[in-house]
């Protein structure tokens, strides 16, 4: 399903763009599809959905957002309503993919809204990405693996060096440059 495709769009979800269709495409090519994903913050679903339909994988996606998981529904992917990896059990997924909130906001100019929540990765961009990094390993299988999607404007090396603290290695396996940022596909393993 292209980003063009999508039918009952809510408001208040974040829909497919550039990054999403960069992590899609990533974890489409690099899964060998029997495995068990976890896409957390869903949004519109369409990275799970793609995952899901381009692969033999089971997917299960998550959101916070209420709205992002009846619209990921409407789009047949299973969707539990959760803040991050929260009520998933330990060790049983091999791959977990997401693509966070990672502008950089200032305090000052934040709104308080679904799509603020979807968009904010806080002042320095990583207020979402840490807490995840933190967390994402207990839910991993022993060989588990990592998409995270980042920006320029977050600082990758910044993220990287995040996730190192955190156990992972980790690798750029994916690029594409935009006008004002880069998005860069992060493969991280333990």
């Amino acid at each position: 399903m292209g980003l063009e495709d999508r039918r009952d769009q809510e408001p208040d979800v974040y829909q497919p763009a550039e990054d999403s269709q960069l992590l899609a495409d990533t974890a489409t090519e690099r899964l060998t599809g029997d495995e068990l994903v976890l896409e957390v913050g869903t949004g519109s679903g369409y990275v799970a959905g793609r995952i899901a339909d381009e692969t033999a994988a089971r997917v299960i996606a998550s959101d916070l957002n209420p709205h992002a998981v009846r619209q990921a529904r409407a789009e047949n992917v299973e969707t539990v309503r959760a803040d991050l990896v929260a009520p998933f059990r330990d060790g049983v997924f091999d791959a977990v993919a997401f693509n966070p909130p990672y502008l950089p906001t200032d305090p000052e100019n934040e709104w308080d809204d679904w799509m603020e929540h979807a968009l904010s990765g806080g002042e320095d961009g990583r207020a979402v990405i840490d807490p995840f990094l933190e967390t994402v390993g207990r839910v991993l299988a022993p060989d588990g693996v990592v998409y995270l999607l980042v920006s320029s404007l977050t600082g990758v090396d910044a993220v990287v060096e995040r996730a190192g603290e955190e156990g992972f290695s980790a690798v750029a396996v994916a690029d594409e440059s935009f006008p004002f940022e880069t998005l860069t596909v992060l493969e991280l393993h333990r």
